[in-house]
């Protein structure tokens, strides 16, 4: 009962500051609330925000219009929490952020998250925007267009690793982004996949400290996970080079339907039904279903 009490504040709490359209100042809080709205968080520090933050926005006919200062068009803000969820972090948290991500992030991801850009972040805190731009002034609509995602496809998995971190949890969360990699626009598919490869990294030291029985088809299973990379971004051809360097002889039974998956995929969209043929009575119809998504959005 204190728990659902608890919850219920919390969505007061959120909403009346939705209301008001003024920033969040606590990343936790942001965090949660964007797993109840299915948003991404929209992130700067603290100091960034004294500065002059020129923004580029479409107005309502299409012309673009520089604004002068983000943090004094208040009316941006509504703009904002439409698509995200705004919050600044005081630069005495930078320490314990940075000392979660050091020696896990690529240098890319780690200069993002230095710097003073607008950061979009999924409700775990990763960012999903480390992708460099030669643009002087941001341009907001763009950026909404391209990051504004809407999570609820993740929802699960998302509140399953929020619950519990393991290799489990971890793993098909990664799974998860690399199927909603699928569906997003094709200017943010790489990094989205760049993000589900945050939580395979987070479950293959998972993996490595756990007493699991079966880690040699799971580190497998794992590796297999990054070949289907190749699919969702329309490199088949790689995708089969990877998939003939693995002797038949060695793959885990469990892992049977994956590899199968990748085959029938990758012939498919090649255009290869014949050597595909081969692998679709092997195939769920879960994965059928998914093979056919990706061959739809295929680039």
């Amino acid at each position: 009962m204190k728990k659902s009490v608890l919850f219920l504040c919390l969505i007061f709490s959120t909403s009346q500051l939705c209301l008001s359209q003024e920033w969040l100042t606590s990343l936790d809080v942001a965090k949660r609330l964007a797993l109840i709205q299915d948003k991404m968080i929209f992130m700067m520090w603290e100091e960034a925000t004294y500065e002059v933050f020129p923004v580029v926005v479409d107005d309502e006919s299409g012309k673009r219009v520089v604004i002068n200062n983000l943090f004094e068009a208040k009316y941006l803000n509504k703009l904002i929490w439409e698509h995200f969820i705004p919050v600044t972090v005081s630069e005495s948290m930078y320490k314990d952020l940075y000392d979660d991500i050091n020696g896990k992030r690529s240098l890319t991801y780690i200069d993002k998250f230095n710097d003073d850009s607008v950061k979009i972040m999924d409700v775990n805190g990763n960012i999903i925007n480390t992708a460099f731009t030669y643009d002087e002034i941001l341009n907001l609509t763009a950026l909404i267009r391209k990051y504004y995602l809407d999570t609820s496809f993740l929802k699960g998995e998302l509140i399953a690793y929020s619950s519990h971190k393991n290799f489990n949890t971890a793993f098909h969360l990664c799974s998860k982004y690399i199927d909603l990699a699928i569906y997003v626009n094709d200017d943010v598919k790489l990094e989205t996949i760049k993000l589900s490869s945050i939580y395979w990294d987070e479950a293959s030291r998972y993996l490595l400290d756990s007493d699991l029985n079966n880690k040699e088809a799971l580190t497998q299973k794992l590796n297999l996970l990054t070949i289907q990379h190749g699919l969702v971004l329309n490199k088949a051809k790689k995708v089969l080079r990877q998939l003939k360097r693995i002797d038949s002889s060695e793959i885990d039974k469990n892992n049977e339907p994956l590899v199968a998956f990748l085959y029938l995929t990758a012939y498919r969209l090649l255009g290869d039904e014949k050597n595909a043929s081969a692998w679709r009575s092997k195939v769920s119809l879960v994965n059928l279903k998914k093979a056919n998504a990706i061959i739809t959005n295929a680039q």
